[in-house]
């Protein structure tokens, strides 16, 4: 069973960020990084916001993935996830890829257990039009 419904609106990438989830596809997480001072960013953009380098390249995130911050969502904001409720939407952070952060959920979490500096696992779940989504359950 997947966390939210696969009729959600499937991701549009964009010129910037196409490179992300076709790496997603492959059930590999990746992160911009400067090739010239070797600065992780996210969301991809196409210049570094610290040096201006246009050269980047994509690399493996590291662990540990912590949760940064979250919400739990009770008013549905897409009729498809109605059913859904509550759900979580929680800022994944990377400490080992310069503290880049990712929007996502945490699958397993309940409200009494979802805190902020949990440590997480990384989980795969195919989204709408088969993309694959990364997704995170807490570290056991």
């Amino acid at each position: 069973m997947v966390y939210l419904p696969t009729s959600l609106p499937a991701v549009q990438p964009t010129l910037d960020d196409r490179a992300f989830w076709q790496h997603c596809n492959q059930q590999s997480l990746r992160f911009q990084a400067c090739g010239d001072c070797g600065a992780f960013r996210h969301p991809p953009m196409p210049i570094c916001p610290h040096c201006h380098s246009e050269r980047h390249e994509w690399r493996a995130a590291q662990g540990p993935m912590r949760v940064f911050t979250y919400t739990w969502v009770h008013h549905p904001a897409h009729p498809a996830v109605r059913e859904s409720m509550p759900y979580n939407v929680a800022l994944v952070q990377f400490p080992e890829c310069g503290g880049v952060k990712l929007v996502s959920n945490v699958v397993d979490a309940t409200v009494e257990t979802l805190r902020v500096g949990a440590e997480l696992d990384l989980i795969w779940e195919a989204g709408a039009e088969g993309q694959m989504l990364p997704r995170f359950r807490l570290k056991r």
